[in-house]
């Protein structure tokens, strides 16, 4: 049974997670927008959700150079591993790369979408509650 609802669930669970730590950097950009020397960031939505879906996590490995080393795995960096610096922002004489705009337009666009993906995973849930209680919902 898990199974079957990570396969129609595990896709649009992965879309809102990563949706929405794509919110806080956007929002981060915006509450910075006249700190000095801050660089706007972001991430491409589309390779980090491929990543997400197919569990890389971002991991480094961890490397030992002595026998008495514990070996272990490094704590994984998560959705961070995905970040970048925006390119093509001009750089204020202030040092800082934000561009309102293109911040504004991009958190509005990312809360739209966010909502979709949150109505489309409604729509999955309801259909699954109808086909297993009968009754449509």
């Amino acid at each position: 049974m898990t199974g079957m609802l990570d396969q129609a669930l595990g896709p649009l669970a992965a879309a809102l997670q990563v949706r929405g730590y794509r919110q806080q950097l956007l929002a981060a950009n915006i509450a910075n927008a006249d700190t000095p020397n801050y660089k706007a960031v972001d991430l491409n939505f589309a390779k980090t959700l491929q990543a997400v879906e197919a569990g890389k996590s971002g991991t480094l490995p961890l490397q030992t150079n002595a026998r008495r080393q514990l070996p272990g795995a490094a704590a994984g960096l998560g959705l961070a591993a995905a970040v970048e610096y925006q390119r093509g922002n001009p750089v204020g004489l202030d040092g800082n790369s934000v561009d309102m705009n293109r911040e504004q337009a991009g958190f509005l666009q990312n809360s739209v979408q966010y909502q979709a993906d949150l109505t489309f995973i409604t729509g999955k849930i309801k259909t699954l509650l109808s086909a297993v209680t009968g009754v449509a919902v």
